[in-house]
């Protein structure tokens, strides 16, 4: 199981053991590239070659300030500053499961025979140790990343070739253990194809001339094109949903103008049938006589009286 932090945990994943043995050579071959150590962050400027041998007589130091002195000899010490300068307490839960602080790591010393060298190197901040016949691959690759800045003994170093063996002779100490070969000796392929050697094979295909615009899938559920290659109905649909939306927009205005049409209809109504009652209690009042017509009723009670045409 994955998560839960128990005794039954699958702390760790198997490998096979020649996986095991190309990793920790890939690892060795980044540790000889200076731009890969100081990707990973090493402090390797001022120093004159690497990878960096040393003599044997690192093997026999056994005090901590002859192995600081030996580092600050070979421009190393520079790396060990950074890495003691950058302690700081850990994030998260881990701090109290006995790991409350992380630092970065410094050089790697790597010896063939302990006469004291653990001893010097230990107690410096980021520096580590190991034997050249017990190369881990955590200490070669920490988290995984390439270009870990190595320290060799000379007797350490010129030991490589029969642990790991070399391209003509297998390891002494590994068996079935071969060093992985390069699939092409050179890499650059645009350099290979624009060769004269190539370009004047006979034949040789002729560069295809042009560019074929890659085509690009588009979701036809977002694109309206896209759909009517595949459902040329769809745009019959997409009518009927525009015309059915406007009608429902429609409704809704109308819906929503409808009280104030009634309430202005009534409106209208009541002041009518004020007017109509106004105009018989006002014929009610006016005495009636012979000579009284309609027009003379009306021009009594409108403001502006109204007069009949002359004949001319």
């Amino acid at each position: 199981m994955f998560a839960p932090t128990k005794t039954w945990r699958k702390w760790t994943a198997k490998t096979n053991t020649n996986e095991r043995r190309v990793a920790v050579t890939s690892a060795l071959a980044a540790s000889a590239v200076p731009a890969l150590l100081m990707a990973r962050g090493h402090r390797v400027g001022q120093l004159q070659e690497v990878p960096l041998v040393v003599a044997d007589e690192i093997e026999s130091i056994s005090k901590t300030k002859d192995a600081l002195a030996l580092l600050k000899s070979v421009k190393a010490f520079e790396d060990v500053e950074h890495a003691k300068e950058s302690k700081k307490v850990r994030r998260g839960k881990g701090k109290m499961r006995n790991r409350r602080y992380v630092q970065r790591k410094g050089p790697l010393v790597v010896y063939s025979n302990n006469n004291g060298v653990e001893q010097a190197f230990r107690n410096i901040p980021g520096v580590e140790v190991a034997s050249v016949d017990r190369l881990n691959l955590l200490k070669l690759a920490p988290g995984g990343h390439l270009g870990r800045f190595i320290i060799w003994s000379k007797a350490a170093f010129e030991k490589l070739d029969s642990v790991f063996g070399t391209l003509t002779n297998k390891s002494d100490v590994k068996k079935f253990f071969a060093l992985p070969r390069s699939i092409m000796t050179n890499s650059d392929l645009s350099r290979i194809i624009n060769s004269n050697e190539v370009q004047s094979h006979k034949k040789l295909r002729a560069a295809k001339e042009g560019f074929a615009k890659p085509s690009r899938k588009r979701n036809p559920l977002k694109n309206l094109g896209t759909m009517l290659k595949l459902n040329p109905y769809i745009a019959q649909v997409r009518r009927a949903e525009a015309a059915a939306e406007a009608a429902a927009k429609a409704g809704k205005k109308r819906k929503l103008l409808a009280p104030v049409t009634t309430e202005l209809r009534s409106r209208n109504k009541k002041a009518k049938h004020a007017s109509n009652a106004k105009f018989k209690e006002t014929l009610k009042a006016t005495p009636e006589t012979p000579a009284t017509s309609f027009l003379d009723s009306y021009n009594k009670v409108v403001d502006t009286p109204f007069t009949l045409p002359k004949n001319e």
